[in-house]
């Protein structure tokens, strides 16, 4: 799968979803490029999951129709992230063209 890091995510991630190729939107030149154009741009390029951490993505964009996956981060930081990598993998395994899945984790 090929998969999109949005800004916020940590980077050290991208070495625990093994068998995947991630790319961060920085690498593609896309760091500033807003939802909506991150999201186009993501299509257009062939990804298929967006992960992001952006909770509200769902509320700002229409998300119907998308060829492209989206697992939103519930929590960010890293020390506290690295504790529920399986959780993030099984998401990231599970998902399929369109769907969207927020990975709950906790803040402590």
């Amino acid at each position: 799968m090929l998969i999109l890091f949005d800004n916020g995510t940590p980077a050290p991630l991208r070495y625990a979803l093994k068998g995947h190729v991630v790319v961060e939107a920085i690498e593609r030149g896309w760091d500033r490029l807003v939802n909506g154009e991150l999201i186009e741009a993501a299509e257009a390029a062939g990804f298929d999951l967006l992960l992001t951490t952006d909770k509200n993505i769902r509320y700002q964009q229409n998300l119907t129709g998308r060829k492209i996956a989206f697992l939103v981060l519930g929590n960010q930081q890293w020390p506290i992230l690295r504790r529920y990598i399986e959780r993030v993998a099984a998401a990231v395994n599970a998902a399929t063209p369109g769907s969207y899945t927020e990975v709950d984790i906790p803040f402590r």
